[in-house]
């Protein structure tokens, strides 16, 4: 994807971000018209507003954005596609502190549009010449893997069951040259991952794990693991309409380790990375697991099913029994995993659960600097 991110700047108009507190610095050294402009309209650096100031013809002359200096600089551009007049924009005064390569990846990221089921239609092309010194190649794969994870998100379940979300895996990894394969259905049994299939085996659309290995095998270690639920009905223990609506996006955490796989792999860091993706639907039908059965994981241990609609760490037991056989230097799980967290924390910040507190501080740190929280739980 471009990201209305182009070369050159002849002609481009120039944005200035300001927040409350650079504004009067900025009044100190511009020209009157604008100044002038900016105070008749209102502009007072409030995070959010944009002020359209023209030249001494009546035409778009400057952008005047503004930002909270609270928040990640990186933000300061999002959305801005979509709100400014077409045409080619050039950033001539960032925020304090404000990093080229964040400053474009907000960009970027502010105008994704999931649009596969929309007429395409002629686009609104409000386009950025990149910031002077962005790392170009950084900002696109983050913003690629980003987008990516979001495609797999929106998508119905009608569309992007476990085969979909497999063959959506496989291209990631043939298109970086990694090695994949792919268990399906039985299989799981014969290769023992029996959790997989009990919880899968109710659905006409078979369960599977996708299992990639990339990188220098003596470099450090990395596992990635992600919860991949295409649609959770509930199982047996149905959930309500008001639960089910949105559950599509069960599948969010295999979805989150597919981009971040695909940007590290692109990005051909110094690991050698895998990929442990178990791929289900949990459906209603006569050989659906039910409460109070009693199934083996893959470490051999027994575990009794109080509640079919907790299927995500069933699933998730034997993808980490089995990325713990390598003792890799890091394995990361992402997982949309129980509403309580989102009861606990809101339906905006993550919960954290590590067991090494150097890697959970460097965790939050990052979180917080890309606008992107976590909060540690005990």
């Amino acid at each position: 994807m471009a990201f209305n991110l182009i070369e050159g700047d002849a002609g481009a108009v120039p944005i200035t971000v300001l927040s409350k507190a650079t504004l009067e610095e900025w009044r100190e050294t511009a020209p009157a018209r604008e100044r002038d402009w900016a105070a008749a309209t209102g502009f007072t650096g409030e995070a959010g507003k944009v002020a359209l100031v023209p030249d001494k013809e009546g035409k778009l002359g400057r952008v005047l954005i503004g930002y909270d200096e609270a928040e990640p600089a990186m933000w300061a551009l999002a959305g801005l596609s979509e709100t400014l007049p077409e045409g080619n924009y050039r950033l001539e005064r960032g925020p304090a502190g404000g990093d080229p390569t964040r400053l474009a990846l907000g960009w970027a990221l502010g105008t994704y549009a999931f649009n596969l089921y929309r007429e395409k239609k002629k686009e609104h092309r409000a386009q950025l010449v990149w910031p002077d010194g962005a790392d170009r190649g950084l900002a696109e794969r983050l913003a690629n893997g980003i987008c990516l994870a979001r495609d797999l998100i929106n998508t119905p379940a009608s569309d992007l069951g476990p085969a979909e979300l497999a063959e959506a895996a496989v291209t990631v990894a043939e298109n970086a040259g990694a090695k994949h394969r792919v268990i399906v259905g039985d299989s799981l049994l014969a290769e023992n991952y029996p959790m997989i299939h009990a919880v899968g085996r109710a659905s006409s659309r078979a369960p599977r794990l996708v299992d990639i290995t990339w990188g220098d095998a003596k470099a450090p270690k990395v596992t990635l693991v992600g919860k991949g639920v295409c649609f959770d009905s509930g199982g047996l223990d149905l959930k309500p309409a008001s639960g089910m609506l949105m559950m599509k996006k069960d599948m969010g955490g295999a979805a989150i380790m597919l981009g971040l796989a695909q940007a590290i792999m692109q990005g051909k860091l110094p690991v050698r990375l895998r990929v442990l993706l178990p791929l289900v639907e949990n459906a209603v039908s006569g050989n659906a697991m039910r409460p109070l059965d009693i199934v083996k994981t893959r470490k051999g241990i027994t575990v009794e099913i109080g509640n079919t609609d907790a299927e995500g760490r069933l699933i998730l037991c034997d993808a980490l029994a089995e990325a713990c056989t390598e003792t890799p230097a890091m394995i990361v799980d992402a997982a949309t995993l129980t509403g309580a967290a989102r009861v606990a924390l809101g339906p905006e910040l993550p919960a954290l659960f590590c067991n090494d507190d150097t890697l959970a501080a460097g965790l939050i740190d990052s979180g917080a600097a890309e606008g992107d929280p976590l909060w540690r739980m005990p």
